[in-house]
């Protein structure tokens, strides 16, 4: 977190926003509608987000810092516990809260307790999926979570059509102070290109495949390099069970050839160029539930 110091004499302002909520109440396509741009991987899964994600956006003197992290969840295994450090002290680094829910549930344990950990932070209660929303219901449901807590702002939007978002900007905007920029003007996420292309195969994968699969499959790129002006990339997905590998694999290939063809389309609109990209799979069972295998994939607590 920034130090709000109103004598610091500098033509620019930062701030730097948490974005969190339960699972699959679309914060990574709410920070990709504020970015214009894709920083996160979005699917109708929940838990899509397993690490925390900066996003990036300079306008002019002002610069929004946007912390994207895992849904907040009850874990069952080592990496949900890691989600969810990571989901959990992200809050430390922010000036502000974005906290998201979908008014079609109620909170849950995980939310309140999240909200109780943020009392002595500024926040906004964003409220989204409202394109699908009744009126009423809408009202209600702001009026049972504003009275059990406080909020600076409370603005409902839909981060899918970009409706309310705007508005949101704006109650944002507020919260900027006199402070350096910590980031080039022309970047709009930290995530290096490496670790985004790992991200959008991951992402094919959750679309593509059914609800079993997902939540096991995590990606590393081995290779990453140009080559004559091609960007060459080999990638392995590595699933849990044996049964998982055959359906990634599909038959006759159909299904990892599909993964590719849609994940080089993403990657070579994030780099502007030709890539090649080799797709293999692997076996590492119950890797989910390994400090080693969870290292090794780079879900890794800050000391």
């Amino acid at each position: 977190m920034q130090d709000n110091n109103a004598d610091i004499k500098t033509d620019t302002k930062s701030v730097f926003v948490l974005i969190t909520g339960r699972p699959n109440v679309g914060k990574s396509t709410l920070l990709n509608t504020l970015l214009g741009e894709k920083a996160a991987i979005v699917s109708n899964k929940p838990q899509t987000t397993r690490t925390r994600i900066n996003g990036v956006l300079t306008e002019g003197g002002d610069q929004y810092v946007f912390i994207d992290t895992p849904g907040l969840h009850k874990p069952k295994n080592l990496l949900g516990e890691y989600m969810m450090r990571a989901a959990g002290s992200a809050y430390e680094d922010a000036d502000l809260v974005l906290f998201v829910t979908d008014p079609a549930s109620p909170l849950n344990q995980a939310e309140r307790a999240a909200l109780k950990s943020y009392s002595g932070v500024s926040k906004i209660l964003v409220i989204n999926k409202t394109d699908k929303a009744d009126k009423t219901a809408l009202l209600e449901y702001i009026a049972r979570v504003t009275g059990e807590f406080s909020f600076d702002a409370v603005v409902p939007i839909s981060a899918l059509t970009g409706d309310g978002v705007d508005r949101l900007k704006k109650e944002i905007k507020n919260f900027l102070v006199p402070s350096p920029h910590f980031f080039p003007p022309d970047i709009y996420t930290d995530q290096p290109e490496k670790q985004i292309a790992a991200e959008i195969i991951r992402e094919k994968v959750l679309r593509l495949t059914n609800e079993e699969i997902p939540h096991g499959v995590a990606v590393t790129i081995e290779e990453f390099r140009e080559r004559k002006g091609v960007v060459a990339i080999r990638a392995e997905i590595y699933a849990e069970k044996k049964s998982h590998k055959k359906i990634l694999i599909g038959h006759g290939g159909g299904m990892l050839k599909k993964i590719g063809t849609y994940a080089r389309e993403d990657i070579e609109k994030l780099l502007g160029q030709t890539i090649y990209l080799d797709l293999w799979v692997k076996i590492k069972e119950d890797w989910r539930d390994k400090a080693g295998s969870l290292s090794s994939f780079g879900y890794r607590d800050n000391k």
